[in-house]
């Protein structure tokens, strides 16, 4: 047993103060304090009511009925019906000023639990477990949760929902009594469930009360939850769903939890955001990508769907350079079979037919271009109209005697069988050895149904060999870049994002619908792995129209690219292309090195989304009118995050073709360069334009 002590764990501006006994307990997760910490800890002892347990009972970082913890548990698992309540007393504590590792021990159940919890100079903590049986007989393990406590003044959470076409949607209930749970069962991070939520104090907002952020970094089954005990205590739960007998442990065997990020801030979700977004690209992005310019995009799947034609294909590549496209990527339908959604899959070989001289044309003829090359793979689907489902119908993940409905007409291949494992490593490799592809569109278009390997549950084993996947292919081809697409937004989650560069956040393109899905993923990610397209004047996925001016801006805030068949469009529509490519190029540095801030709004049909420079010597703010303006004039804008003494050259660098027509006259400050303060503009503001539904005005500020 380790004596009483205090671990103290610093950020930047945030502390972990953890008391370490025959247990851990963490007392306190907010802003650093300094002090007699030993002396000031009587401060916080609990007392003891009458009608419940005699003495005081810790909230651990692995809650354990065996010690009268009557929430949620950190383990529930069983050896044949025994050892079904452990009880961990820690064995050993490796500590250092940012991170601390303690190995427990439950001798009569026969399991060591290893803990590991750190602090980062983002002020992101991240904590994960690692099981082990110690002891002859299988020990099944039917849950295993990362929990961090929450202060008894969280009282409201924000959290996530969404769908196909319509991701990262969010929601406020207040925390008061009983709680929260959400469930993903999808086989894959989900669309619906983004792994993430955000409890805080009442009424936190963008700029003020105190949040704690959490993002469970795993791209399968999850559970996260948040609840409220009887004693008024708080704690946040998360967890792999693993399906009945999934786990089971081997004397020596171990299993690790997925990573269990938070991040604390005493300055509203702007705060905790630009913390995550730090830790992202300091820790989680490949050393030195913040540095490279992120390539304009062109993805031809709704510029020509399944129907390719090498000469056809050769003539977008040219246009597309002609305006300023840096990356052009040809989608789904080069590969054999592939005429429609209903067969192929899994037949990685050029099709003949559609490319009788080879695909090295066209990728020379973009190289010589100036622009690089990309290609959509979906490795771990499968259609039954295929030459491997013929060749190979065992290697469908699913239960044999059971018929599975298919998702966009496809199948799941089982990663678990190393034939089907080894043939997709091999065709990947063919092609990145074969060509000079610089980049991959790696989809995953439906659900997991019945994930079974051998009859046995695989659903987190399918999780693992994917990563594993994605690790081989990283490790032949170091300077690939890969974009996670799972139809959009279906597989974003920090766990992937260590072995790709790139999200596809939607497969909607709608501008209008593009402003809720890119705010809500901005709470977690910094705009520069967010793929945001210009798509066509007529929306694919809603039927809308908008006009380029709203497009383009919209795409702006993002890792821009576009979506179409520059060869059909029309002259104006191509101006319009090239002027936001243009004007992407010309702020991307800002865009994907600064800090993003969303600016509150006095009305609600307005969004306002800004990002200003690391030394807030420049700024480009996005006013949105995303509905009919509430009044007549649309009240103040105020911009944070700027030098409170320096002054600023403000200026409009987009506006609406109509900006004039449509009031007898704008603010003047839209008219004409004017010079604000920093404070000015954080206190007092500038008056508000009025604008047309579904349009909006790019702002920049020089701090002179």
């Amino acid at each position: 047993m380790v004596d009483n002590t205090l671990i103290n764990l610093i950020g930047h501006q945030t502390q972990l103060l953890v008391e370490m006994g025959s247990f851990a307990e963490i007392l306190h997760w907010g802003q650093a304090i300094e002090g007699d910490l030993a002396s000031f800890r009587q401060a916080l002892h609990r007392p003891v009511p009458y009608g419940r347990l005699d003495t005081d009972i810790a909230m651990t970082l692995s809650p354990e009925l065996g010690r009268g913890v009557f929430s949620s548990p950190g383990i529930e698992g069983h050896r044949n019906g025994l050892d079904w309540s452990p009880v961990f007393i820690i064995k050993e504590i490796n500590t250092d000023k940012q991170a601390v590792k303690i190995t427990s021990e439950d001798k009569q159940a026969g399991l060591q639990l290893i803990t590991e919890l750190s602090i980062n100079n983002n002020d992101v903590i991240q904590t994960r477990h690692t099981l082990t049986n110690t002891k002859q007989d299988v020990y099944h393990v039917n849950r295993f949760a990362n929990t961090l406590p929450l202060p008894a003044r969280v009282n409201e959470l924000m959290t996530y929902y969404g769908r196909w076409v319509n991701e990262f949607q969010t929601q406020r209930q207040s925390l008061i009594q009983g709680g929260y749970q959400q469930e993903n069962r999808r086989g894959r991070t989900s669309h619906e469930h983004f792994p993430a939520l955000v409890a805080g104090t009442a009424h936190f907002g963008e700029l003020d009360g105190d949040v704690w952020g959490f993002h469970f970094a795993w791209s399968g089954n999850h559970r996260l939850r948040v609840d409220v005990k009887a004693d008024g205590r708080r704690f946040m739960q998360a967890e792999v769903i693993y399906l009945p007998g999934e786990v089971m442990l081997s004397q020596g065997e171990s299993i690790t939890t997925p990573w269990l990020y938070g991040s604390y801030s005493n300055q509203g979700l702007n705060g905790m955001s630009q913390q995550f977004h730090a830790y992202v690209r300091n820790s989680i992005l490949p050393s030195g990508f913040a540095k490279q310019p992120r390539p304009i995009h062109l993805n031809t799947w709704e510029g020509i769907y399944f129907d390719h034609d090498p000469k056809y294909i050769m003539d977008m590549a040219t246009q597309s350079a002609e305006m300023g496209v840096e990356r052009f990527i040809i989608d789904d339908g080069w590969f054999t079979g592939r005429n429609n959604d209903k067969g192929g899959l899994g037949d990685w070989f050029l099709d003949e037919k559609k490319y009788p001289d080879g695909l090295k044309p066209v990728v020379d003829h973009v190289n010589a271009l100036g622009m690089e090359f990309g290609l959509w793979f979906e490795p771990e689907m499968i259609n039954k109209q295929s030459h491997l489902y013929r060749q190979h119908p065992d290697w469908l993940l699913a239960i044999e005697g059971y018929e599975q409905p298919t998702g966009r007409n496809q199948y799941v291949i089982d990663l678990q069988n190393k034939d089907a494992f080894t043939y997709l490593f091999e065709r990947l490799d063919y092609f990145l050895s074969q060509y000079n592809i610089a980049y991959i569109k790696w989809d995953m278009n439906r659900e997991i149904v019945q994930p079974g390997h051998s009859g046995y549950a695989a659903a987190a084993k399918q999780v693992e060999l994917y990563y594993q996947l994605l690790d081989m292919v990283r490790e032949k081809h170091p300077k690939l870049e890969i974009e996670s697409c799972a139809a959009g937004g279906g597989r974003i989650d920090f766990e992937v994002l260590k072995r790709t560069h790139r999200f596809w956040a939607s497969d909607n393109n709608d501008a209008l619908a593009r402003q809720s899905i890119q705010r809500g993923m901005s709470y977690f990610f910094p705009p520069e792995v967010m793929g945001s397209h210009i798509g066509a004047s007529y929306c694919h996925s809603t039927r809308r129209r908008h006009s380029v001016e709203f497009r383009g801006l919209t795409a702006l805030f993002g890792h821009m690219g576009v979506e179409l068949d520059p060869v059909k469009e029309n002259k104006e529509e191509k101006q319009g292309f090239e002027r936001y490519i243009q004007l992407h190029k010309t702020y991307r540095t800002l865009l994907h090195n600064g800090h993003t801030w969303r600016i509150p709004c006095d009305d609600k049909a307005q969004q306002v989304h800004a990002v200003i420079s690391d030394d807030q010597s420049e700024a480009l703010v996005l006013i949105s009118q995303l509905a009919m303006p509430t009044y007549a004039l649309s009240g103040m804008l105020r911009i944070p995050g700027l030098n409170d003494l320096a002054l600023y050259r403000i200026s409009v660098i987009d506006k609406p073709g109509n900006y004039n027509d449509i009031v007898n006259y704008q603010p003047p400050w839209t008219l004409h360069e004017s010079q604000l303060s920093g404070v000015w503009c954080r206190e007092i503001g500038l008056t508000m334009p009025i604008l047309d539904p579904e349009s909006a005005i790019l702002i920049r500020l020089q701090r002179i």
